[in-house]
């Protein structure tokens, strides 16, 4: 049965733990969907783990419809998120609402995500009365890491603690049904968890969130630029990738690739016939 919005509310309130896995195309929502994961993040991560940009300030609102279009086509029951791109909601509420508006009618997403606290409430609340589901994402915001000075835990002083808090209300009150936390000391993500009544998905932020979330390929071992503390790598499928492709280049040159199990077939006497007509 396809996850919605009611149905992480409901885990929450069950004590039931929330999972999201990121995905960017087809193929690998597939299999995500198939493994019986809650929700499917259609981020903005994949103008660094995709596009090879060194953070996600230039990925475009075409990015990711171009990217959730994909995921929603290989998806049928994990709820989709997408994630809102730099500058696509910060200009206006009316933008807000726009391009939320896209990334749901032609991006066929089943909500959609955006960074920042209570400066942004407005936005939310706009969104989710154009009936647009909103998830919030609180503390190490991605997009905002020129203003942070890099990627760094975020709310370890009793001032930006107090603002987090504050932050997650007013995204609550805005109407979000859930917040994702990031980069942020496990104590204070579970405090934030226990007031809200809406899920917490936890990426950074400790055990104590509804639920957690991770870049698929840092939990498979495929992006090698660097791994976050945060990260573990329940497999290394970029080992085993590499091993492979280095084994068809090997097969290939050696002439051991194809062999007669992997060609198609004619009779002998049509090439012999072509064959004298050419001579």
């Amino acid at each position: 049965m396809k996850t919605t919005v009611a149905d992480f509310l409901s885990m929450k309130k069950n004590g039931e733990k929330i999972t999201m896995v990121t995905a960017y195309d087809y193929s690998t929502a597939k299999l995500i969907d198939n493994s019986g994961i809650n929700s499917i993040l259609v981020g903005d991560s994949l103008g660094m783990v995709m596009l090879g940009y060194p953070d996600t300030v230039s990925v475009t609102m075409e990015d990711m419809l171009h990217h959730v279009k994909a995921v929603s086509r290989g998806t049928e029951n994990a709820l989709v998120i997408c994630d809102m791109p730099f500058m696509s909601y910060q200009t206006s509420v009316y933008d807000a609402v726009v391009n939320a508006g896209r990334l749901m009618k032609e991006g066929r997403a089943g909500a959609v995500k955006l960074e920042g606290g209570k400066e942004y409430a407005e936005h939310v609340r706009a969104i989710v009365n154009a009936s647009i589901p909103v998830c919030g994402h609180i503390g190490m915001t991605p997009q905002s890491v020129n203003a942070f000075g890099g990627f760094k835990v975020q709310g370890k002083t009793e001032e930006a603690a107090r603002k987090l808090i504050e932050d997650a209300i007013a995204l609550q009150e805005a109407g979000a049904f859930a917040v994702v936390i990031e980069c942020v000391p496990h104590k204070l993500a579970e405090y934030i968890s226990e007031i809200l009544s809406i899920p917490t998905i936890g990426i950074g932020a400790g055990n104590g969130c509804s639920g957690q979330v991770l870049v698929y390929q840092d939990m498979l071992g495929m992006y090698s630029d660097f791994t976050p503390k945060f990260v573990k790598k329940f497999a290394n499928v970029g080992d085993v990738m590499t091993d492979a492709f280095k084994s068809y280049s090997d097969e290939v040159k050696t002439g051991n690739f194809p062999t007669e199990e992997h060609s198609f077939k004619i009779d002998d006497d049509i090439i012999d016939k072509i064959r004298g007509d050419r001579q």
